[in-house]
């Protein structure tokens, strides 16, 4: 009823603004009335030439997980007028649903803030980076757009690891360091004992850590202070050929490839012919804009500034992060782009029915524009059909992005146990001549090759770095050495608190180190990694076998130490998850022709000696006899046909261990 009346309303002002118009035929000017509301809807272009680069400061927010970082750039948004006040505005910057559910920062996302200080006008550019590790490559390619970082530390949790990480990929980019103590609202809150850890681990003198609470918003004024005074100008002139950096973009179905670009020089605007510097495509820009947080066209952008440009691009492979874009006939020499992100962790992923291969193959690629640390590889099995092995940085990774698929894209999939990338150093001549190498890569354990063939198995290491109160440190230390690490280093950051440094195996820490950690330390643990290369290391593939034929989807590749256990756990697996058939089924694990673990699926049988009711026994044993021999030609001429759910119950991860 509301909708009618409001119809009837616009209907009667357009009756009274053109009297001549017949009873039941609309005005003859109607399009341009309906022109001159919409464009009274649509958002004015700004003009981004009152900021000049002097102005201009582009700046991250770094921390470790749950430290405040979204809180902040809330209270920033607020105070400089780009959103509202209200009491709903909580991670306003975390707009993936995914985000919303799990309470962490999955995507960098940027904002421009305009703020006035001592009289003067500034155009601030704020990006929000995750926290957790698996993310660092999202921290890496927002740093790269910044001259500057506030470092955000718990005043009750102190200097955690992804803190003493970020730290170091700020110091390596030489950006400028504001340290700023967070949540001093807290009842167990003790500033000053983080001053000092910031003080004895990134030598920063106390007097330049900034003590503020971001949900009450007590000092917050003060850091965007310090961002001015601190912070420096981006060093790029508008005089110079147009030169822009893709740090991120997205996919609209409408619109296209919406590219996050950063102006190291020149400028731009719509109607420009632009080159992108790795596919040597010509485009016409279409809008161009600055995010507050939500789109906000602009007439122009120039050298310094942050925003977003929409250019037509088509196909999801045009847009490649880290590519530079320059004007038609004007090429300029491409900026260095971003270091490509190394998979941590691999996993198979196959659609649950293959008649949505395609769509899948769509939506991977959409996904894969909007997080380029996702390395993907065609592959197929013999009982899962056509799919992907894809390369993840984490096991946190892995799930949110298969949560994303879900989310956004609607698709289910089924992905496989994460495994990691082995090495192997050949021996045989016939098979360096086959890959042309002598070191190989291994993602699949049905590529792993024969023992006799290898000199050396080479498995990945990463360097951990575990800060934990010092009541903890003897179940973690145990925990660590079951995990096959060795300790490296081991340092007091306070009386209360302790550095650990570790080399662990990566293969041991994947799945599920993080949670027997936290469970450890009732959750004050932090960990975080680093790759540190390869080395040697005793490995087998492990076969599981069902009735002497190998099942090719279970084999893993594992350390000679582990096999035993993970055998038996797998056919113990296998057994309550394959459906009895009327033939007994031998379950089993093998290394090369060595059987290490064994559980049997007993077959259904008939009661063939129910019409016995007295009588001779050798009547029964007759009946058993007959029985058990057709079993046996049974089983030798039966197929175990292993259901698709038997493989999603086996290959999921092993959390119910």
């Amino acid at each position: 009823m509301a909708l009618a009346g409001r119809a009837a309303v616009w209907w009667a002002r357009l009756r009274s603004a053109h009297p001549a118009a017949g009873p039941l035929c609309a005005p003859a000017p109607l399009p341009a009335a309906w022109e001159r509301l919409y464009s009274s809807r649509r958002p004015e272009k700004l003009d981004m030439s009152v900021y000049p680069v002097e102005s201009i400061r582009n700046f991250s927010i770094i921390a470790h997980v749950d430290h405040g970082k979204s809180t902040l750039a809330d209270r920033l948004l607020e105070i400089t007028g780009t959103i509202a006040k209200t009491d709903r505005n909580k991670q306003v910057l975390d707009k993936l649903q995914v985000e919303r559910e799990r309470g962490i920062t999955v995507k960098a996302q940027s904002a421009s803030l305009f703020y006035n200080h001592e009289g003067l006008n500034y155009l601030l550019n704020l990006i929000d980076t995750p926290g957790h590790v698996d993310f660092s490559y999202e921290v890496s390619r927002s740093l790269s757009a910044c001259q500057g970082v506030i470092l955000v530390v718990d005043a009750n949790e102190g200097i955690q690891a992804q803190t003493v990480a970020n730290f170091y990929l700020a110091f390596e980019a030489q950006l400028a360091i504001i340290p700023v103590i967070n949540k001093i609202d807290l009842k167990n809150a003790d500033p000053e004992r983080v001053e000092k850890q910031i003080e004895k681990l990134f030598d920063i003198p106390a007097d330049e850590c900034i003590r503020i609470s971001a949900k009450q918003g007590t000092n917050v004024e003060k850091v965007l202070q310090k961002v001015i005074e601190k912070i420096p100008p981006p060093h790029c002139n508008t005089a110079d050929p147009l030169k822009a950096l893709v740090f991120d973009s997205t996919f609209d179905h409408y619109r296209g490839v919406i590219a996050n670009i950063a102006l190291f020089g020149g400028e731009i605007q719509k109607g420009h012919k632009i080159v992108s510097a790795h596919t040597k495509k010509r485009y016409e820009v279409n809008e161009v804009g600055i995010l507050t947080p939500n789109e906000q066209p602009a007439h122009k952008l120039y050298a310094g500034q942050v925003g977003y440009l929409i250019a037509g691009m088509k196909e999801v492979t045009e847009a490649q992060i880290g590519d530079t874009l320059f004007l038609y006939k004007q090429p300029v020499e491409p900026l260095p782009g971003f270091k490509s992100a190394k998979p941590m962790v691999f996993a198979g992923m196959y659609p649950v029915d293959q008649t949505e291969y395609n769509n899948l193959k769509s939506a991977l690629e959409r996904l894969t524009l909007n997080d380029s640390s996702v390395n993907v590889h065609r592959d197929s099995s013999l009982a899962l059909g056509a799919g992907w092995r894809l390369g993840f940085l984490g096991l946190l990774h892995m799930e949110v992005f298969n949560q994303r698929l879900e989310q956004e894209y609607n698709m289910s999939v089924i992905l496989t146990a994460p495994t990691v990338p082995y090495k192997a150093v050949l021996s045989s001549a016939k098979l360096i001549k086959e890959y042309g190498k002598e070191e190989i890569t291994i993602i699949n354990p049905a590529q792993f090759p024969d023992k006799l063939s290898v000199s050396e198995y080479l498995e990945p290491t990463v360097l951990g770095t575990i800060v934990t109160p010092q009541e903890y440190i003897g179940k973690i230390i145990t925990l660590c050495q079951d995990r096959r690490a060795v300790q490296k280093d081991m340092l007091y950051i306070d009386e209360h608190r302790v550095m650990l440094k570790y080399l662990f195996p990566l293969n041991e820490i994947v799945v599920d180190f993080y949670d027997a950690l936290k469970s450890l330390s009732s959750g004050y643990a932090s960990f975080d990694y680093e790759e540190a290369g390869y080395q040697t290391a005793d490995l087998v593939k492990m076969d599981i076998l069902l009735n002497g034929n190998p099942v090719e989807e279970l084999a893993t590749i594992i350390h000679n130490d582990k096999a035993y256990a993970t055998g038996k756990f797998l056919c113990e697996r296998l057994k309550d998850a394959i459906p009895r058939q009327l033939f007994e089924i031998a379950i089993q694990a093998a290394i090369g022709k060595k059987i290490i673990a064994r559980e049997t699926l007993k077959a259904y049988r008939k009661n063939v000696v129910a019409k016995c009711y007295g009588g001779d026994i050798t009547r029964r044993m007759k009946l058993l006899k007959r029985q058990a021999e057709g079993k046996k030609l049974m089983r030798k001429i039966g197929n175990v046909e292993v259901p698709k759910d038997a493989f999603i119950h086996v290959l999921k991860r092993q959390t119910d261990k």
